[in-house]
């Protein structure tokens, strides 16, 4: 039997290592955390995406007593831009999010399982991978592409 090993690249850096557009989206997601509709699991996400044109979109969770009637964060931020700009093509994505206490996490939160799917879509649309950048009171994860957080992902062909 042969294995097959499968390794990720993540940076981790501090919010003054990032680049000037990063930091904007990284803090509109923190912003768009306090946006958040989450009286279920009290547990608030924000998130922002970068636009190939420079747009800059928020998104938050919405839940629903249907659940999974809700919405994600990130994928409220990326049918945002689909909706108002179906040919742009998303470049950066930044999620933040608050605890049941109402304190920004300390480590970075990573997309669910839906809306990772949703990354793997929007790149294969593109044919261009999503920066990510999740943040974290102690550290921000930056990652170059969906594929490196779901690397056996599920597409068309």
């Amino acid at each position: 039997m042969e294995e097959l090993r499968i390794q990720s690249v993540i940076k981790v850096c501090q919010m003054d290592e990032l680049e000037a557009s990063d930091r904007q989206i990284v803090e509109l997601a923190i912003s768009s955390t306090r946006n958040s509709y989450s009286p279920y699991s009290h547990f608030s996400v924000g998130a922002a995406v970068r636009l190939a044109s420079g747009v800059v979109l928020p998104g938050c969770n919405q839940e629903n007593a249907a659940f999974p009637a809700g919405l994600c964060a990130e994928r409220s931020a990326i049918f945002a831009a689909g909706a108002q700009y179906p040919d742009q093509p998303v470049v950066a994505l930044a999620i933040a999010a608050r605890g049941t206490d109402g304190q920004l996490t300390e480590e970075p939160v990573s997309p669910c399982g839906t809306c990772r799917q949703v990354m793997i879509e929007t790149e294969t649309r593109f044919g261009r991978p999503i920066r990510i950048l999740l943040y974290g009171r102690k550290s921000i994860y930056v990652v170059e592409g969906i594929k490196q957080l779901m690397p056996l992902s599920f597409t068309e062909f």
